[in-house]
């Protein structure tokens, strides 16, 4: 089983920053699966950022050049650094982990006034 706890969002203005944060706990597993999608209404599902096989990251096209995808293994955390924000980035943003099985965390909304 594993657990992921998000953590960071809230309400920030256009040209803002907020840092996401996702606690990993439970089996043991290398938190470099750990990825961020997120969710807008009305929207699909969408992958924002992932740590690549070679310790890279991939980025949505929409967010690349803004947000950057960390981690702390000592803390078995990873993290998403969002900067200079639009309201388009206004959605419920969610940590996941395939480990055998697809596991979510419950998602943190991030919402962007114009």
């Amino acid at each position: 089983q594993v657990q992921l706890v998000e953590s960071g969002g809230g309400l920030v203005q256009a040209g803002g920053s907020l840092r996401l944060s996702c606690a990993a706990s439970g089996s043991t597993f290398s938190i470099n699966a750990i990825d961020w999608y997120r969710q807008a209404p009305g929207k699909q599902r969408e992958l924002v950022a992932e740590f690549t096989r070679d310790g890279s990251a991939n980025y949505a096209d929409s967010v690349k050049g803004r947000f950057a995808i960390s981690r702390d293994n000592a803390k078995n955390t990873v993290y998403l650094q969002m900067n200079s924000l639009k309201p388009e980035d206004t959605a419920v943003y969610y940590c996941h982990a395939l480990v055998r099985i697809n596991y979510w965390g419950q998602g943190t909304q991030v919402t962007v006034s114009s």
